[in-house]
């Protein structure tokens, strides 16, 4: 690939990316301590800087990999500590904490499309600062909205995984958490076979339309 392109896309993904793993892993930790469990909160974890949050490996060089193969955007920050035994109802609030993350995303996808559409209504101009504002945008909506889209997959140790157990009977839910030591070769998996390109596509799709008529952008 063309040097020039791969910094054009480091300039363009970096910041959505990294504001989007932050601001997940951070809400994770507000709402756990608004449920009453401060221990992200005690380890520094609730810091909006990057490098509290980012992981060598899933935050920079996975996502970097596939976004010059062009292939799904996929990733991880190191998760904020939550220990579920200090909340008032553990498995309720757990999964109130997970839904936090991908809730964010959404939020976050919602301001990018607002920016998308500011930038938008500049026109060209000679600098290229609202044509790089747009396509900053574009990708700041892309990366939230696979972020939402992926972390509410059921599998631990997704976002959508603890929400699942927090929903089945205890039973049940200690099943689904047998599954978490292998969550992540599960979603490699998914990912080098097609089948989470096809799991996530009409969420996706969904995602994108409901942004479009929310702020009424194409």
């Amino acid at each position: 690939m063309d040097p020039t392109t791969i910094v054009q896309k480091l300039a363009i993904w970096a910041v959505p990316v990294l504001l989007a793993i932050t601001l997940h892993e951070v809400a994770h930790g507000w709402t756990a301590r608004a449920l009453g469990d401060d221990t992200a909160s005690r380890l520094g974890r609730l810091s909006l800087n990057p490098l509290k949050h980012i992981d060598p490996i899933g935050t920079i060089l996975v996502p970097a990999v596939l976004l010059f193969l062009g292939g799904i955007l996929f990733g991880w920050a190191k998760p904020v500590p939550v220990v579920m035994a200090n909340m008032r109802n553990p498995r309720r609030d757990m999964a109130i904490v997970a839904v936090a993350g991908p809730a964010s995303n959404f939020v976050m996808a919602l301001v990018w499309g607002l920016l998308f559409k500011f930038a938008a209504m500049q026109g060209a101009d000679v600098s290229g600062v609202w044509t790089g504002l747009r396509l900053m945008a574009q990708a700041g909506i892309a990366i939230n909205l696979v972020l939402m889209v992926l972390n509410l997959i059921p599998i631990p140790p997704l976002d959508g995984g603890r929400v699942l157990t927090g929903l089945l009977p205890e039973h049940l839910a200690r099943r689904v958490d047998r599954l978490e030591p292998f969550g992540l070769m599960i979603l490699l998996l998914l990912m080098f076979t097609g089948v989470l390109g096809t799991i996530m596509a009409w969420p996706m799709s969904l995602s994108y339309a409901a942004l479009s008529h929310l702020l009424s952008i194409t």
